[in-house]
């Protein structure tokens, strides 16, 4: 008789060894999405971004319920936060609390010095009158999905008026408890006691011609003494009224007379980056240019725009855009602060490897040009690119996606955008002085320029 070769034995130590394989298997690759979809060291703290209750000297918001944040010129919608010590220019704050409802919201302000660390003065030094206030003002939001209470306040006002220039941290916090903080913003005010003349003009070095602006310009103080150009003088560069990329640390190259000349090479020079990608949805009853589809279901209105493309190596095409701003409006309405609705809008961007050593972010004025766990992109296998969604009030928005490499505090926009010299941008040039004698820097000549008009 002919012996069985297949002994039950066997054939279980083989299905078993079969199923740990197709285990093993399926956790690594489980163990591999959740690697491409968590942040990487550098942002693992940004997984408590709402709990964080640390005073920050920069744009934030603090708790997840408020959106759509602004400090603006009450005079002009798209303006900078900037104010001119003794006119009659006023700031205005607006925000949203989704939570609806009415809270008590106050605001105080905080002086620091050119480099947003607090100066030395006491609050009675820099402000006359009540250093808090109360928003008082404040509505419901009318004929939307998404509820909402938005607030607003203007200020200075007859209770609160400013006396010195500088850097100022607006603080709104709720409750009357100045620990539990809402949103932090940055403003400046100064005074012109000099003058300014400015030019831009593609970089001075070959190598970078066709890629960076470089940004020249001499200082005037006739009649205004500076005694140590070298050490009394602060200076500090922004483009599109962005902080993190900030060119500081600039001393004049030549001293003559009543002049100061900065006329370097490297170290006033930005990338041009490119002009920035938009989207609108001032309505979501059709789609506009860049709206692939608009639903509405029981999450509320869904929003997906056109893929995005890597434009690192594509050839510069010229676009009006507003520099990475947004503006809050509602075609469908009278009052767009408390007409426009929510939409959750979701952007996809083509992208074959996976970054290893930093995240994307989807980057703008939107939300203070910060990189957080809101706003991170991330890597989804199945569609081969990156991905994200944002809870967005109705509007025109500008943005762009920027790399932040792991221990990085400078967004790189030239990984995912290109950069060229013919880039229009906005730069301010801000000037320090630390008198003699004093404890802070006060701000005297703030100076605006277009890459495409001062040149």
């Amino acid at each position: 008789m002919t012996q069985n070769k297949f002994n039950p034995l066997y054939i279980l130590l083989f299905f078993c060894i079969i199923t740990t394989a197709a285990c093993f298997a399926q956790k690594k690759k489980n163990t591999l999405w959740q690697s491409l979809n968590t942040p990487t060291q550098k942002d693992t703290s940004l997984n408590d971004y709402y709990n964080d209750r640390t005073l920050r000297y920069s744009d934030y918001v603090y708790k997840k319920s408020i959106k759509s944040v602004e400090l603006r010129d009450e005079s002009f919608v798209l303006s900078q936060p900037i104010l001119n010590l003794g006119s009659s220019e006023k700031l205005k704050l607006s925000f949203d609390d989704l939570n609806a409802g009415f809270r008590t919201y106050t605001y105080t302000f905080i002086h620091c010095n050119a480099d947003w660390k607090p100066s030395d003065l006491m609050t009675q030094e820099y402000i006359e009158g009540f250093a808090e206030n109360n928003i008082n003002e404040y509505s419901y939001s009318f004929n939307t999905l998404q509820k909402y209470t938005h607030y607003n306040a203007a200020f200075p006002n007859n209770s609160t008026r400013f006396t010195k220039t500088g850097n100022y941290i607006l603080k709104v916090f709720q409750d009357g408890d100045a620990d539990n903080v809402v949103i932090t913003k940055r403003f400046v005010i100064y005074q012109n006691k000099i003058s300014i003349q400015a030019k831009v003009s593609a970089a001075s070095i070959i190598s970078d011609r066709n890629y960076k602006q470089e940004i020249d310009f001499i200082i005037t103080h006739q009649g205004y003494p500076i005694n140590n150009p070298y050490g009394d003088l602060k200076i500090y560069i922004t483009q599109n009224n962005r902080w993190d990329n900030a060119k500081t640390d600039l001393k004049p190259l030549f001293v003559k007379n009543n002049e100061l000349v900065y006329d370097y090479d490297e170290i006033n020079v930005f990338p041009g980056g490119n002009e920035f990608r938009f989207f609108d949805i001032k309505s979501i009853r059709y789609q506009t240019e860049k709206v692939y589809s608009v639903k509405i279901d029981s999450t509320g209105n869904n929003v997906t725009l056109y893929n995005d493309e890597k434009r690192t190596f594509k050839r510069f095409y010229s676009q009006p855009d507003m520099n990475g701003d947004f503006l809050i409006k509602v075609q469908e309405g009278k009052n767009s602060e408390v007409e426009a609705d929510y939409c959750y809008v979701n952007f996809f961007l083509p992208w074959e490897q996976v970054f290893t050593d930093g995240n994307l972010y989807v980057f703008g004025a939107y939300n203070g040009w910060q990189c957080t766990s809101d706003n991170l992109m991330k890597y989804n296998p199945r569609r081969y690119g990156y991905e994200c969604q944002l809870y967005l009030k109705q509007g025109y928005y500008n943005y762009e996606y920027a790399y932040l490499k792991d221990s990085a505090t400078e967004a790189d926009i030239t990984e995912v955008e290109g950069s060229h010299y013919e880039t229009e941008n906005d730069y301010t040039i801000y000037v320090y002085h630390r008198q003699q004698g004093t404890f802070y820097d006060q701000l005297i000549c703030v100076k605006r320029i277009n890459s495409m008009k001062d040149y």
